[in-house]
């Protein structure tokens, strides 16, 4: 008897597709199978097997089963299936994403054993040339190593492959067979962990042992107060040799720091997620958990997703962060899918920040979580004092005025370093004419083109579209066409003309771009020496600067007066971060926090109260509105070629839902809320005109119960041509 197979592919389909299966084979939910697709050969994967094969159509065989054995266990599966069906996104895009970009293009799933180098007898008596220094340096660093280093090692301690590979032609270094598996079984290393504070150990005393299931930990550590050290901790004393851990990131750019520190203290078991790694590194690190190693796997919101066999815990750090969500295509929270993922697992799973979620902190008050408070700084140093300077009527410079710039001086002066954070890229956003008014608009999207005046660019940081700067007004031909406003790069030039002697250090992804920069950067960051940082938010989290005492904000109004009722929150957040790399020394720290509104309660408050006084405010106003968490809310997004035709699908839309039957009980509250259609913030980007209509609903079940039969009907109606629509759960941006 032939056997049905149900398929899942990796396309923008709410729908997956029955094959036949071949006489004599045999397959599996999770395995990768090849099979005609129309004009095309596919990579699918298996959902179901014995399905019952539908009466009068002749389906078309699976060419070939690419492995026997399946790449998505079960547990990887429904995580998967509860993430579509929570987030409403195809069911095949979300499998897809469980693989890496090699295994998605059939690549063989084989796992490539690294090369090992060990010194030799000659490698141990060499004396090399004065100007092969790194190369006498690499040979001493592994002579102390004690063991065969692989290329990932040698890359961490600063050493390059080439020198490696020179090293090994002349026999100083020699390959050896290496045992990965074994080798990852090793707890690491002679480093000792540092011993906990008493304000520590009391936080870490109230972290449930992974024998206890599932819980969720809200620890709430004020900046530098060693929250990481409690989680190297907790996974030093409840992590067994053959389990696995979860150790999640917001942002790639601190992923070598954190690996850096967790490789000292847990050696070959740290595993790598990414995507700044190469598809060879992706499957190598992907592989590795497959195949169940008793890996500690540092890695961004993706690696949530990884085939895990023995997960035993999961700490996400910085859990606030926005970067946690994913902004196009299958629009996850890596956060709420690793509380989710944890509770599949029936293990603990820690949330740490200084200024965590709105949200979070609700579930913590509520009682869904546990909260521990950790309201001390590690060792001598102290929170910094944040002052307000009111900059109305002064004077400014590149946006600095000069009390900060005075301030700046001083810290200088005394042989400390200084961050200055705009949070702009660019020298200044806006170029203006002053004689006819004329400003530089990007002609694909309504927003104005930012100077880059290093690559004498102006430049649309939504569509990243680009034409050569010039000196003259292109309408008038004036020469007063000047950048109005400020941009790290603006500062930096300020900073340079103002302080020549000393470096300044920008930032921000331009600066940032090449494989390695942010490692170069903060080296010379940590050296201590004299030096003013000039960033975006990239140098808000979780960077550890012991010799910075002073921080300047540059301008702290942009989200006061937002539409998104989000932009308060998030504001805060932003400045108690960049705020937090002052004082982490033994130097007292100082914030400077420029603005026009120094009488505004909210950064009133931020002098003086706790982040927690403050979320607890920001959660009261957030009840008085009925803004989530206290509902739940979903965004439809539209795009077209005009304006008239998203606002016309997303009107059309509405109706639909006001014309269906009521979708709630007197048991479960009442139904659907909409609100708009209304245009974006920014209407239009790459000649796409954007809209969205809000749903709102009392509870969340009332929601997704409505929304995933509407985007079954969507999908099957033939829409506009070019027209474009998304949904997007539990929304970070409401403008």
């Amino acid at each position: 008897m032939i056997q049905t197979v149900r398929i899942a592919l990796a396309r923008p389909l709410r729908k997956l597709f029955d094959y036949s299966l071949p006489e004599g084979v045999a397959v599996c939910p999770g395995q990768r199978v090849r099979i005609p697709f129309g004009r095309q050969s596919l990579i699918g994967l298996v959902v179901e097997t014995q399905v019952e094969p539908p009466e009068g159509i002749q389906l078309k065989p699976v060419q070939a089963v690419l492995e026997d054995w399946p790449l998505l266990p079960d547990e990887t599966r429904k995580l998967m299936h509860w993430a579509s069906a929570y987030y409403q996104h195809p069911l095949g895009e979300c499998l897809f994403m469980a693989l890496p970009p090699a295994l998605r293009r059939g690549r063989p799933a084989a796992l490539r054993k690294q090369p090992h180098w060990t010194i030799t007898e000659d490698g141990r008596q060499a004396k090399l040339p004065p100007q092969a220094h790194k190369q006498q340096a690499l040979l001493h660093w592994l002579e102390n190593q004690g063991k065969p280093c692989s290329l990932s090692d040698f890359k961490t301690a600063g050493f390059s492959a080439d020198q490696v590979k020179r090293l090994a032609s002349k026999a100083m270094l020699t390959e050896v067979e290496d045992d990965q598996r074994e080798a990852a079984r090793e707890t690491a290393s002679t480093a000792t962990l540092p011993a906990l504070t008493a304000a520590q150990q009391v936080a870490f005393s109230e972290l449930p042992p992974i024998e206890k299931g599932f819980n969720c930990s809200l620890l709430y550590g004020i900046t530098g107060s060693g929250k990481t050290e409690i989680y190297l901790h907790y996974i030093q004393q409840y992590l067994g040799t053959d389990q696995q851990a979860l150790v999640m990131v917001p942002e790639i750019n601190l992923t070598p720091q954190t690996v850096r520190r967790f490789q000292r203290y847990f050696g070959a078991r740290i595993a790598v997620w990414h995507s700044a790694l190469n598809d060879s590194e992706r499957l190598q690190s992907w592989l590795r958990v497959r195949n169940g190693e008793p890996v500690i796997v540092i890695g961004t919101r993706s690696a949530v997703t990884l085939p895990f066999s023995d997960l035993a815990m999961i700490v996400v750090d910085e859990e606030h962060d926005t970067s946690f969500k994913q902004g196009e295509g299958f629009r996850y929270s890596g956060r709420d899918m690793a509380v989710f993922r944890a509770h599949q697992n029936n293990c603990p799973i820690i949330l740490g920040s200084a200024t965590p979620s709105i949200e979070s902190y609700h579930n913590a008050t509520s009682g869904k979580y546990h909260l521990i408070r950790l309201e001390e700084r590690a060792g001598p140093a102290v929170l910094p004092t944040i002052r307000l300077l009111d900059i109305r009527s002064r004077p400014l410079e590149g946006g600095l005025s000069a009390p900060a710039l005075k301030a700046v001086g001083e810290r200088i002066n005394k042989g400390e370093q200084v961050l200055v954070y705009v949070n702009r890229r660019g020298f200044a956003p806006v170029m203006m004419c002053f004689d006819c008014g004329h400003i530089s608009e990007c002609p694909r999207c309504d927003s104005r083109l930012t100077y880059h005046r290093r690559e004498r660019a102006m430049r649309c940081h939504h569509c990243d579209y680009q034409t050569a700067a010039v000196n003259t007004c292109p309408k008038c031909q004036s020469e007063a066409y000047k950048p109005v406003g400020q941009g790290t790069e603006r500062a930096e030039d300020i900073l340079s003309t103002g302080f020549p002697d000393t470096p300044v250090i920008r930032v921000d992804r331009d600066s940032t771009r090449t494989k390695g920069s942010i490692d170069r950067i903060l080296g010379q960051v940590n050296s201590g020496d004299p030096c003013i940082l000039v960033g975006t938010q990239m140098l808000a989290k979780g960077h550890d600067f012991p010799n910075v005492s002073l921080v300047v904000v540059v301008n702290a109004d942009g989200g006061l007066f937002s539409v998104d009722f989000r932009a308060p929150e998030q504001l805060i957040q932003t400045l108690l971060q960049v705020s937090g790399r002052a004082g982490r020394g033994t130097i007292p720290g100082t914030v400077l926090i420029q603005t026009c509104h120094s009488d505004h309660p909210l950064l009133q408050q931020l002098c003086t109260g706790s982040y927690l006084d403050m979320a607890q405010t920001l959660l009261d106003e957030r009840a008085g509105a009925r803004f989530p968490p206290y509902r739940a809310m979903a965004l439809l997004r539209a795009e077209a070629e005009t304006m008239g035709e998203s606002l016309a699908f997303l009107d059309g839309v509405k109706q639909v839902i006001q014309l269906q039957p009521q979708q709630a009980t007197p048991q479960t509250d009442t139904g659907i809320e909409t609100w708009g259609p209304l245009p974006a913030v920014i209407a239009r980007r790459a000649d796409r005109h954007r809209a969205h209509l809000v749903f709102v609903a009392d509870q969340r079940r009332t929601l997704q119960r409505v929304l995933g039969p509407l985007c079954q009907q969507l999908e099957t109606q033939r829409q506009p041509r070019g027209l474009k629509w998304q949904i997007d759960i539990d929304p970070l941006e409401t403008g």
